[in-house]
């Protein structure tokens, strides 16, 4: 069984590409909507999330899990691997942001721009990505209005296309946009009318990715039944009604899971980290 992790409801537009490429695999897909957005957190209130959410996944039988938030991808990514990963571990996780990087170069000859959440783009690992795939000329945006625009079902509104429009304005002159965010897909039309750029979806790319990982690690994961699940934090009727626009279809199986033995600590921030963080801690749990 395949693990797919997100802030909430924007990796399901991530999942419908894996389960369209890979339809005899089971999936389980948690999203933690009860805690979204993860835009605008702290990087250590991310990175408890993570480990929170990943391990959920292990827990349940999953091996491999891909990380479909970018907010994660870019911040706690390598942290995820090296704390869950080790040779012999068994256990992999997987992200959104090396390939989105490669999709881009791939197709991209001019400017590169990066749509995404606040916490995406401060952490410049998009940027860094291109950077060693040998594409230096890249912008950034933040764009903290646009998924909550999405979780109100308002992306057909004048009030998305305003937004959109006055994001993409900081990005004229980019011959490509990576959608940094898996809310995103859901404004296509509303980001088409505002740029004549070329808008890439990692949806797809991610999917085909891992569709070859699979066929390099063969026996990694058993072939399954199809089956698909999804877990979630929040507030499980919203997640069956959004759920459903994010994934194209009625979710099949919808499970509730809640945070238990949890602990708050004083913490003193000095600056904000960029690019991947890795946070000392205790031994990975066994098993």
């Amino acid at each position: 069984m395949i693990g797919v992790y997100d802030s909430g409801f924007g990796g399901l537009t991530v999942l419908r590409h894996l389960v369209d490429a890979l339809p005899a695999r089971d999936f389980l897909y948690l999203g933690d909507s009860g805690r979204a957005p993860y835009g605008g957190r702290d990087v250590d209130t991310l990175l408890d999330f993570a480990e929170q959410c990943v391990e959920h996944l292990f827990d349940a039988g999953c091996r491999l899990v891909v990380v479909a938030c970018h907010t994660v991808s870019c911040v706690a990514l390598r942290h995820l691997q090296q704390r869950y990963c080790a040779p012999g571990s068994g256990r992999r996780v997987l992200g959104v942001t090396i390939p989105a990087a490669e999709a881009a170069v791939r197709v991209t000859r001019g400017r590169i721009g990066v749509l995404a959440t606040h916490r995406t783009t401060a952490s410049r690992t998009l940027v860094a990505e291109l950077a060693k795939l040998g594409h230096y000329d890249v912008v950034q945006r933040a764009a903290p209005l646009l998924a909550p625009l999405v979780e109100e079902g308002w992306e057909d509104t004048d009030i998305a296309r305003a937004a959109c429009a006055r994001y993409l304005d900081d990005l004229r002159g980019c011959e490509s946009i990576i959608l940094g965010c898996t809310h995103y897909p859901l404004l296509r039309a509303a980001l088409e009318a505002a740029t004549d750029a070329r808008l890439l979806d990692p949806g797809p790319e991610v999917a085909a990715r891992l569709v070859d990982w699979l066929a390099r690690h063969p026996g990694f994961d058993d072939a399954g039944s199809g089956r698909v699940v999804a877990h979630c934090t929040g507030d499980v009727g919203a997640f069956r009604a959004h759920g459903s626009r994010f994934f194209g279809a009625p979710l099949p199986d919808l499970r509730h899971v809640v945070e238990a033995q949890s602990a708050l600590a004083a913490l003193v921030v000095e600056r904000a980290p960029e690019g991947q963080v890795v946070r000392p801690s205790s031994p990975p749990p066994k098993g």
